[in-house]
């Protein structure tokens, strides 16, 4: 099964972004994930937009949001004029969580729902069809390096089966904890992208690891 690999900026050097992207730009890695959190939803704060217009502007890949905050459907508009491909919203914190989606979508962008390790995919039984992508958390987030949770691989096959049982496209995404054994696993449950942030970025050649991931999963 072809899948995707997204390299998360929450775990590059952030003293040289610019030669982070250059490097993810010259590797075989699909997209780039961009974690943004606000110290309210998650116990930490990452990057605002002055930064992430920089990285927009060097970036050749695809770029892939992550919106760890309160009320993301406020954000939409700046998210569609940096470029981003596809933004995921967490479920945990959309009250209306239909009506973002559509305004993700109506924005041109594809849409994604989060869901934290608590939270079941039989949640999303009525949304499902509208979505682009459905994110599984195999750690808690919030910060990088976080412990992998095992439940996450029973989870992706679960939501595999919720999706090729209604005929969709819908892609799955993990991110957490993310290494070749676990990536592989993740692609046999029926993931279809992995975002790694610690396995490539404190490897010792990055570009050489995306590739062998790249070969080694598939």
């Amino acid at each position: 099964m072809s899948f995707k690999i997204a390299p998360s900026l929450l775990s590059a050097n952030f003293l040289h972004l610019q030669k982070e992207i250059e490097m993810i730009n010259d590797s075989e890695a699909d997209w780039i994930h961009l974690d943004v959190m606000d110290g309210v939803f998650v116990p930490n704060i990452s990057m605002g937009f002055p930064v992430m217009r920089l990285l927009a502007s060097i970036s050749t890949k695809p770029l892939d949001a992550h919106l760890m905050i309160v009320e993301p459907q406020k954000f939409i508009p700046q998210f569609r004029d940096l470029g981003v491909k596809t933004l995921s919203v967490h479920y945990e914190v959309c009250s209306h969580l239909h009506s973002t989606i559509m305004k993700i979508k109506d924005a041109g962008m594809q849409a994604s729902v989060v869901l934290n390790p608590h939270t079941p995919v039989e949640l999303l039984t009525d949304i499902i069809d509208d979505l682009d992508m459905v994110l599984i958390m195999s750690v808690n987030p919030g910060f990088s390096g976080q412990k992998f949770i095992p439940q996450s691989y029973d989870k992706v096959r679960r939501l595999r089966k919720m999706i090729d049982e209604r005929g969709l496209n819908t892609l799955i995404e993990v991110d957490g904890g993310m290494n070749l054994e676990r990536g592989k696993l993740m692609v046999e449950a029926g993931a279809n992208v992995l975002v790694a942030g610690n396995f490539i970025f404190n490897a010792e050649n990055p570009i050489e690891t995306i590739k062998q991931m790249k070969k080694e999963v598939s």
